[in-house]
Parts: C-alpha cells; structure tokens; sequence
C-alpha cells in the first residue's frame, strides 16, 4: 500500500509541478506581452510629442526643449530619445554620453536593448515627415524595475506554488490513504488467514471489493471441503485395503504354504512392502501443507491435548514436559502437525525411561522442534543409514524403534531438515529444522 502512496504522490507531485511551471512561465509571458503592448502605447505617445516640439527656428529646423519631458533633462532617469535626420542628430540629455542602441526597423522591439548602467531599454522607432524633412526619432524606457518585478513574481510564485503543491499532496496522502485503507483491511486480513487466525475474509467491504472477497471466501471453503473429502476417501481406501492384505498375510500362515518355505517367505515379504508402501503413500497424499490457513498449529491449544493422550498411551509413569514460546502457531496444517509429533513423541515414549521433553522454538530462518528421551538411544554410526534409508529403525537395531517414513515425508513436503542427536538426557534428540512461510508468528 505504502508503494503505491508513493506512486501516486509522485505522479501528483510531477504533474502539478509540470503544469504550473508551464501555467507561471504562461501567465508572466502574457503579462510581459500586455505590459509591453501598453508601454508601447505610450512610447508611441512620446515620439509625437517629440515631433510636435521640432519646430522651424531662425537657422531653420531645431527641438524646442520647452516642450520636452522634464525626464529628457535629467541624467539616467531612463527616458531616452535620439532623433536623425538630414545627417544630423538630436538625443537627449538623460543620455549623457551614451549613445541608443541601433534600431533596424519601425516599431517596438522585440529585443530590449543595452542602456546606461546595466539598464534594459524597450526601444520604439518611428519614422516621420515634418517641414519636408524625414525624421527618426526612437524613444527608450528603462525596463530594468518591471523585470525585477518580475523576478520578485517568479520567487512569491515559486513560494506559494509550493505551499499549495504542498498542500494538495497531504489532501491527496489522506485521501489515497482512505480510498486504500479497505484494501489494507482485506490485506491484514489475510496475513490473518495464513497465521490461522481466522478462516474467511471479512464481507462487509466496498461495494468494488466485495467480489474478490465473495471469491477468495468461496475458493477458501471450496479448498476445505475439497481437502476434507479426500481425507475421507483416502481413510476409506486405507481401512478397504488393509482387510484383504491381512487375509493374504493369514493365507500367507497356512500349511499348505509351509511345505515351500521360499514361496512363503517371499509372499510375506511382498505383502509386507505392500503394506508399508500403501501406509506411507496414503500418509503423504493426504499432507495439507498450507491449503488451510485456518487449521494452523496452535502450541498452546494442541500440545496439552497431545500429551494427555500419549500419557494414557504409556502409562508407565513417563513424565512428559513441552515448551514453547506463548501465542506461537506453526504456519502448517493442524492435522499434519499433531501426525509429525505424535509419531515422534509416541516412539519417544516407547523407549524412553522415565522422561520425554519437546521444545518448540522460533528464529529468523524458522522453526525448530526438539523431541529428546532418556532411553537407550542410537549408536551414532547408524544414525546417517537410518535418515539416508528411511525406513524403521527397530528393523536395523535391537532394542530401539522409530519409524520416520512418515515423519520424513511430512518434513521433505514443508522444505525442512531432521537430523539425530545426543540428548542431554542420555538418549536420543530428533532435531527438526522448518523454514518460515510469510507472516506465520502470531504473539510469540
């Protein structure tokens, strides 16, 4: 959401900084046409003025200064005039002694022109006949006091374009923020959804997201209900399959079979692999992983229940302790989670002593799970075999049994790892590694 804020408010700041660029450097070139257009009037006025005061004299044509602006009089007062005619020419005193730019043509300038002390001249040119002479007469004014009035323009334009730029941009921030905040809404929503704190979306939203709401809610439940008929329908093939392979493990038993000890071997071997193969192919197919965000793992709720139960199972006086930070929940299906501890924690118990621990713990690169018993644990060569293999330790070494078929399946599906150790107890410590999955950790 920040993302796009930032976007817009960059988009917003660039268009309104482009358009009133172009609308200041607009309304100042209009202005400095309209102004020049109206002084240009008035230099028109000055040049007839200044016609008016040539006049016929004893040695004939001369400037009657009476009739002059007291301006012409006066050094630098920027008013300036030069008049030529018959090779000769008449400029005024404010000049001093400099001279007019020259000036091509009739008319205002476009350009200004050059003028004493750093002035800038708007020059105007007009061509006149008098007494049977031409003349040409150009009148300046200084500019210099409007440019700078421009400038002090540009700068409080500049001020307060970015007061009001600054300005617009907080209205449209607040409003950006308000438009998104239903979408920031269906997004914290969601995170929620995949820590398993809730199992739909939320309907009472703008009337423009409530499809994708509609959606995202129906895919959910029809994902659930999906799942949950294939679990059922994996648990009635298990349980439809395991009552002819018991009656070929009982045919296996007869005496007829007896009679050829190789074939009866062989049968109960394959039967066996059968059994086991089928075992583990249902437990993989039916695996969640993250389908469910609703049915996530909470330690807190599920561990007690779990312990209890194999409390009732081993009733041999075992104690059993969990530990777990408060409010974790595992970012993977209940029902996944409670097979992979149970199958650990059940095999801990059977060879434990008198003490089984499990400690679940999170870090940044995600979970880890230490199941540890005080039992007789496993010679530390056959560790590699047993985790390479995969198959049930008890059938490699006396005394000790753990069967990881499953547990590994469940573990290679999340991307995990799950290595053997030395417990601190004197016996075995399975030591699981998941990595974490999106905003998982809910309080802990």
């Amino acid at each position: 959401m920040k993302s796009i804020q930032r976007r817009l408010s960059l988009g917003l700041a660039g268009a309104l900084l482009l358009v009133g660029l172009l609308l200041a450097q607009a309304s100042l070139w209009l202005f400095d046409h309209s102004l020049r257009s109206y002084l240009e009037s008035g230099l028109r006025d000055e040049a007839e003025a200044l016609l008016i005061a040539i006049v016929r004299g004893p040695q004939g044509v001369q400037l009657d200064e009476r009739r002059l602006t007291s301006a012409y009089q006066r050094p630098f007062s920027g008013l300036y005039f030069r008049i030529d005619f018959a090779e000769q020419s008449w400029r005024s005193r404010s000049l001093w002694d400099r001279q007019l730019p020259q000036v091509p043509s009739a008319g205002l300038q476009a350009a200004l022109g050059d003028g004493p002390h750093g002035q800038q001249l708007l020059v105007w040119r007009g061509d006149y006949q008098r007494y049977g002479e031409r003349f040409t007469i150009v009148v300046a004014q200084d500019y210099t006091p409007i440019l700078q009035s421009f400038r002090r323009i540009e700068w409080f334009g500049l001020g307060l374009g970015g007061g009001a730029l600054l300005l617009i941009l907080l209205a449209q921030r607040y409003t950006v923020r308000s438009a998104l905040r239903p979408l920031e809404q269906v997004r914290q929503q969601i995170v929620q959804l995949q820590n398993g704190q809730r199992s739909e979306l939320d309907a009472s939203v703008p009337v423009e997201l409530a499809p994708l709401v509609t959606q995202v809610n129906h895919l959910l439940a029809h994902t659930e209900d999906t799942l949950r008929r294939s679990r059922n329908a994996l648990g009635n093939l298990g349980h439809a399959l395991k009552t002819p392979l018991a009656v070929l493990v009982s045919l296996s038993s007869r005496a007829e079979l007896q009679k050829q000890p190789e074939l009866q071997s062989g049968l109960r071997e394959q039967l066996t692999q059968i059994e086991q193969r089928l075992a583990r192919e249902l437990g993989r197919a039916r695996l969640a992983g993250d389908v469910l965000p609703g049915a996530h793992f909470d330690c807190a709720q599920e561990l007690p229940g779990l312990l209890s139960t194999l409390q009732m199972i081993h009733p041999q006086g075992l104690q059993l302790d969990w530990q777990a930070p408060p409010g974790l929940r595992l970012p993977w299906d209940r029902e996944d989670m409670l097979e992979l501890l149970g199958n650990l924690l059940d095999n801990a118990c059977k060879w434990a002593q008198a003490r089984v621990e499990l400690r679940v713990a999170s870090d940044a690169g995600g979970y880890r799970l230490d199941i540890e018993d005080d039992g007789p644990g496993i010679a530390e060569a056959l560790r590699r075999d047993v985790l390479e293999r995969g198959v049930r330790l008890d059938e490699q070494v006396s005394g000790h049994g753990l069967g990881l078929g499953i547990v590994r399946d469940i573990v290679e599906a999340w991307g995990g790892s799950i290595a053997l150790h030395d417990s601190a107890l004197g016996g075995l410590r399975v030591a699981i590694h998941l990595p974490a999955r999106g905003l998982s950790k809910s309080g802990g």
